[in-house]
């Protein structure tokens, strides 16, 4: 069975531990620098506000030790500000976080809280699952070794990069688990 860590420090943890419990995994929140001690097979960056969350890895000690685990190849989700933290590259700021993922984002491209909004697209040509936009990034230059999982309107809104899955909306608002059990299925 997984141990999966969840980064706690602001956003939609919660949601993302109970799909991972839902699928057999077990999840444990990490909230600051002890929590990493104990070994774990994967990490999810949840959906929030990035900028704070940057803010927090930094003044709790987290930042370098998670970014090490992600650059030696822990299997690493990231939602919605998961993904800003994931990116190499954030339009229009300066700031990178962990910068692992050869993507350019765009913040709240898709509109603010009001401009949230629900869609369907195929996940890799197979099933088709729901969307969950709110504030979302929007993903607007991929690598060469950046792969998209999900497309929408022509748009890559879900991406992975060897050991980084990165999604702009959220998949732990919506019952289905599909993305969860792809990220899942590296963590083994």
């Amino acid at each position: 069975m997984s141990r999966i860590g969840v980064l706690a420090l602001q956003g939609a943890f919660i949601e993302h531990e109970r799909r991972v419990a839902e699928l057999g995994a077990t999840p444990f929140e990490i909230r600051e620098r002890h929590d990493l001690d104990a070994p774990f097979d994967g990490l999810i960056l949840p959906g929030g506000e990035s900028t704070v969350q940057g803010k927090l890895l930094r003044e709790l000690g987290l930042f370098e030790p998670v970014r090490e685990k992600i650059v030696a190849g822990l299997p690493t989700f990231g939602t919605c500000a998961g993904l800003i933290l994931l990116a190499k590259t954030i339009k229009d700021d300066p700031t990178v976080h962990f910068g692992v993922l050869d993507v350019t984002v765009e913040r709240n491209s898709y509109g603010r809280q009001l401009g949230s909004f629900h869609a369907d697209a195929p996940l890799m040509n197979g099933p088709v699952i729901p969307l969950s936009f709110i504030r979302a990034p929007k993903i607007t230059a991929l690598g060469d070794k950046v792969e998209t999982l999900v497309v929408l309107d022509g748009t890559p809104v879900a991406v992975r990069q060897d050991n980084v899955i990165a999604a702009a909306f959220h998949p732990e608002l919506d019952a289905d688990t599909n993305l969860h059990r792809l990220f899942l299925s590296r963590c083994d």
